[in-house]
């Protein structure tokens, strides 16, 4: 039995350093044995389907792979279809009424607690907010990622400590469960 995921990679393509280009991402997860590669953007999103592995291994496949064709390393994330579309199922904000730009969604290697983030004063920040769930956090910005304080606090090395964090916005969160779905 296949199952369908989504590796998200984390700092690539950006600002010009750290190139990987989508069409060779594609041929080394086909090199790995994954079928139905597809590519979503230049910011290190790809879909594929396998039968074999779990996220975590799928993950470590992956970035090994990575810094073994590239030369640098890379922190990804897997997370297959039904995780996906949970995730996008049980956002606490409106996200029909917002702009894409307006919400994002951190997704984190492993299960964090409220307890990582006890240190934010949340009403500090309004009206940006963010709200919890298990390996997600949700982020209301209205004035959007680059503006947000409280995006700029949240990503402070303390706060992720042994944990791999990457944020993709809306747009991305609902069309990587729309590929993953196909």
């Amino acid at each position: 039995m296949t199952t369908t995921y989504a590796a998200l990679l984390r700092g690539i393509n950006v600002g010009g350093s750290r190139k990987v280009p989508m069409a060779d991402l594609r041929t080394l997860l086909a090199g790995l044995g994954h079928d139905d590669v597809r590519t979503y953007l230049q910011s290190g999103q790809a879909v594929f389907s396998a039968g074999h592995g779990s996220e975590e291994s799928l993950a470590d496949e992956i970035a090994q792979a990575i810094d073994k064709r590239f030369g640098f390393g890379v922190d990804v994330i897997v997370r297959d279809h039904a995780y996906l579309r949970a995730v996008a199922d049980a956002c606490p904000f409106p996200a029909a009424d917002l702009e894409a730009k307006q919400l994002h969604v951190t997704y984190f290697s492993t299960p964090v607690t409220a307890d990582r983030f006890a240190e934010i004063d949340q009403d500090a920040y309004l009206p940006e907010e963010f709200r919890l769930a298990d390996r997600a956090l949700y982020l209301y910005a209205p004035n959007g990622l680059g503006r947000s304080k409280l995006a700029e606090h949240l990503s402070k090395p303390r706060i992720n400590k042994g944990v791999i964090a990457t944020t993709r916005n809306w747009n991305t969160v609902v069309k990587l469960v729309e590929m993953t779905g196909a």
